[in-house]
């Protein structure tokens, strides 16, 4: 239950076992019949989408100027189908046994996480937000045989919440709040593993640095949280191939990151995200209001 509703009564939710069980189905289904699904669900929801259609077609406008109206807008329609598939990836991700995630996915570089763990040192994978974020965290686990934590907002429905993290606790060490430094820290300086993004669009403990040539306002705490707790971080990158297969490539740690300049350092992840996002632009969170907060002196975008 989220912090906003700690204290007051439990509330009866009556649809989360129904919820379970339908998730529990879904997540088995075969990897054509899920992305076919995904394809279906997006025709039928595409209408009810607007609000989102139109924040994503702001950021493929402002960060894809190269490329003509038709291009963009073929990329939107690629996107909104990537992100409504990745509900149900979530639910594959959260629900669905070991046998079910075998052979779909192919991980580069798990002995660098490997050697980390057997340093005894915790492990930031840092990545971005993508779709099916925590599906790839979840291949990760299987692989180490060891879970991993992540971060997760709090929904404000007490029971969306109960069913959301009650799904997540299922199959990750932990779930941290968002803004829970502290607690990301204590996992970290513990030893653990902690799947991490920090590329949303933040109005705190921010400075503003560039992607795809827009001023974003990006959290630059990230390396020092990392270094306090004694870390190793780790980039972290996932794509859903034509083949319905993930690849998950687990890189070096950045040479000289962090720098001793936080804006700096900011501005090094972002190039190296937007290098990752441009090699499938389509799957990337497009439909998150990434530049809300502008400058001073600057419009808003949305």
């Amino acid at each position: 239950m989220s912090k906003a509703n700690a204290g007051s009564p439990v509330p009866r939710c009556w649809f989360i076992a129904l919820a379970n069980a339908c998730a529990a189905c879904l997540a088995r289904l075969p990897q054509p019949l899920l992305l076919g699904l995904g394809a279906v669900l997006t025709w039928l929801l595409w209408p009810l989408l607007g609000k989102r259609r139109h924040y994503a077609m702001i950021n493929i406008d402002l960060c894809f100027p190269e490329d003509d109206a038709a291009a963009r807008r073929a990329l939107l329609r690629a996107n909104v189908r990537a992100t409504v598939t990745g509900a149900l990836e979530l639910i594959r991700g959260w629900y669905a046994p070991a046998r079910t995630l075998q052979g779909l996915a192919e991980i580069e570089g798990l002995d660098r996480l490997r050697v980390a763990r057997a340093a005894g040192r915790g492990v930031l994978l840092l990545s971005g937000h993508f779709p099916y974020s925590e599906l790839c965290a979840r291949f990760i686990a299987e692989a180490l045989g060891e879970r991993v934590s992540i971060l997760a907002r709090s929904n404000n429905d007490p029971c969306l919440e109960r069913l959301l993290d009650g799904a997540r606790r299922r199959v990750f060490a932990d779930v941290i709040a968002k803004k829970d430094t502290r607690g990301l820290m204590r996992k970290l300086a513990r030893g653990g593993i902690v799947a991490y993004s920090a590329d949303q669009n933040f109005n705190y403990q921010n400075a503003f640095v560039p992607f795809f040539g827009v001023q974003a306002s990006t959290l630059v705490i990230t390396p020092e949280l990392a270094e306090r707790a004694g870390a190793v971080v780790l980039p972290t990158w996932c794509h859903r191939g034509a083949d319905g297969r993930y690849r998950i490539r687990i890189e070096p740690a950045w040479e000289a990151w962090p720098s001793g300049d936080p804006v700096a350092d900011a501005a090094h992840y972002m190039r190296e995200l937007e290098a990752v996002v441009r090699e499938h632009p389509e799957q990337y969170l497009w439909v998150h209001r990434r530049f809300k907060t502008r400058p001073a002196g600057e419009p808003a975008l949305y």
